[in-house]
């Protein structure tokens, strides 16, 4: 059998993964990156130039089987220019809502999945008309290039409305309004070429300055409605989609009844979607048979089965933000497994993570304290 060559979109930490994840299948890789030290460029071969470089894209395209992208941020432009020349998975038409936030929102009212209220913003009126309609608190955001908290404010008073739009204006907006939400979730999807669908449990999420800090999977309280209410949201994205890969969609749950979280009242606010394997998903690596990565490429994009998503225990995740504690005191606690990024050490920037995977969600807890402690989480 010859050797499917796979070309990535970016060389970043989610490239290096997928690398990972294919190598021993024999999959080959070819990143597009521009920077000469992606982390991912050590796994394959690395085109050292801009995204946008028509050369730069001519030298990637050449022979690759199948093309991917490891985040949302890649030009609409060239990835058409490559569907032209290879099956792009997720489809160019999903990355293209993904990347504008107006556009996203209205996609999911489309089809009815409920998200905050929101309106777009492209003056100061506007903002205020938007804000006497949807009220205070809201965040003020970026239609376009956020992430990990950047792009994005937070208005309490009628006053902050002024700030935010002199620090942010110009640029086009929307704003959304503060949703009181229990507890944040996300749901990791995968669609084969076939149609074929698999979805991982529920995952709980906590951030701390816009930046994820730590996933519980399955989220604590996770009830199979719950699970189906997430996955009937996804598998109507896919299918409008004709979507190919892995789907992250990321929710607000509002407790709806007594039971707190995960309660059978519950409702999911969509708050965005990612094409593409995500930071949420990394405990898959111990915690599922077949992880995200696995079932991303080759799995899913590649043509082959799905991998089996069955769950071992337990399982968390924490990411290593802006330096790495003592290795030998991480791997000193039983069953952490380490992954580093072989990234510079830089304030705010995610440089590896640690999986946890326990029997049951009393062991996982003991086994996160020493860890928690390291990284100054509490």
């Amino acid at each position: 059998m010859t050797a499917l060559t796979v070309g990535v979109l970016g060389g970043g930490q989610l490239g290096r993964m997928l690398a990972l994840a294919g190598v021993p299948l024999g999959l080959r890789f070819r990143f597009l990156d521009p920077a000469r030290d992606a982390p991912a460029g050590r796994l394959g071969e690395h085109v050292v130039e801009d995204f946008h470089d028509p050369q730069g894209l001519r030298h990637f395209a050449r022979g690759l089987d199948v093309v991917t992208y490891e985040f949302e941020n890649v030009p609409v432009e060239s990835a058409r220019y490559l569907a032209q020349r290879a099956p792009v998975y997720p489809p160019v038409g999903a990355l293209q809502i993904a990347q504008d936030r107006l556009s996203e929102k209205n996609f999911f009212q489309q089809l009815d999945i409920p998200t905050p209220a929101f309106a777009p913003v492209e003056s100061r009126k506007e903002l205020d008309d938007a804000l006497a309609r949807i009220g205070l608190p809201a965040v003020l955001k970026t239609r376009r290039f956020g992430y990990d908290g950047k792009g994005q404010q937070v208005l309490r008073e009628p006053r902050d409305a002024k700030a935010a739009w002199k620090s942010m204006g110009g640029v086009p907006l929307i704003v959304e309004a503060f949703v009181p939400f229990s507890r944040e979730l996300s749901l990791i999807g995968v669609r084969a070429r076939d149609g074929a669908t698999a979805f991982y449990p529920l995952v709980e999420n906590h951030h701390r300055d816009g930046i994820l800090r730590m996933s519980l999977a399955p989220a604590p309280g996770h009830t199979e409605a719950l699970q189906s209410l997430a996955e009937a949201h996804a598998r109507r994205l896919m299918e409008s989609l004709n979507y190919v890969g892995v789907l992250t969609i990321e929710f607000f749950e509002q407790s709806g009844d007594d039971e707190g979280a995960g309660g059978e009242g519950s409702v999911l606010l969509a708050a965005e979607m990612a094409p593409r394997v995500h930071k949420s998903g990394n405990w898959r690596l111990e915690g599922a048979r077949a992880s995200q990565f696995e079932n991303h490429l080759p799995r899913g994009a590649a043509g082959w089965p799905l991998g089996n998503i069955e769950v071992a225990g337990h399982c968390a995740m924490l990411n290593l933000i802006g330096s790495v504690p003592c290795v030998e005191a991480m791997l000193a606690v039983p069953g952490a497994h380490l992954h580093l990024y072989d990234k510079e050490a830089q304030p705010g920037r995610k440089l590896g993570h640690v999986t946890l995977c326990a029997e049951d969600e009393g062991e996982l807890h003991a086994q996160l304290k020493p860890l928690r402690a390291l990284l100054g989480l509490g």
